[in-house]
């Protein structure tokens, strides 16, 4: 069973790899509701001028690396209310979009993240039909597109288009794989996981 249940793994984040580069290269889900700035030179010049170490900046800031007290928490929500705030990774000395590393790191999420669903399934010994296995790894999916792109959405404004063209990649993808997971990860005449 560990076999099978590795192999569905593998194979599942291969499909979700292939998923996520024809979703993000010929689809663009990936890019949906990103912009680029109309002045670009100038933002940088000003980021440049005031922000030498890279990073995650939010702002307005709320004294997240100082402990702010309630005072100051308040006031910086009555700023970010009153002005522009925003969220940005910084990296004043470049960085390769996409490199074999990269690449690589993602076809090891995704063959953890099949892995995972594999593993899962195989502990749900009461889904004996294929539908019901594919179901139980789409779920998967759901959940893992739901954890954090909603939080994104709701807390930091992520755009809504940005947010439904990621979570529709994710699900997606898990769905493909769970086709693949599913022909693996299955119960025996015995009832035991195969």
């Amino acid at each position: 069973m560990a076999k099978r249940v590795v192999i569905a793994g593998i194979l599942g984040g291969v499909v979700i790899f292939l998923w996520g580069y024809l979703a993000h290269t010929v689809l663009g889900l990936g890019e949906v509701g990103i912009k680029e700035l109309s002045n670009e030179q100038a933002v940088v010049g000003a980021l440049r001028a005031s922000t030498s170490e890279p990073g995650l900046y939010f702002f307005p800031g709320v004294g997240m690396t100082t402990g702010a007290s309630p005072e100051q928490m308040r006031a910086a929500m009555q700023k970010a209310a009153g002005g522009p705030y925003g969220i940005v990774i910084w990296h004043p000395s470049g960085a390769e979009y996409i490199t074999p590393r990269r690449l690589g790191v993602q076809f090891g999420l995704n063959v953890v993240q099949a892995l995972f669903a594999a593993i899962l399934l195989s502990c749900a010994t009461s889904l004996s039909s294929y539908v019901s296995r594919v179901g139980f790894v789409f779920l998967a999916g759901v959940l893992a597109a739901l954890s954090t792109n909603v939080e994104y959405w709701n807390w930091y404004s992520f755009p809504s288009n940005y947010t439904l063209g990621y979570m529709a990649t994710q699900i997606i993808g898990f769905l493909l794989a769970g086709f693949v997971v599913a022909g693996f990860v299955k119960r025996s005449s015995s009832g035991m996981p195969a």
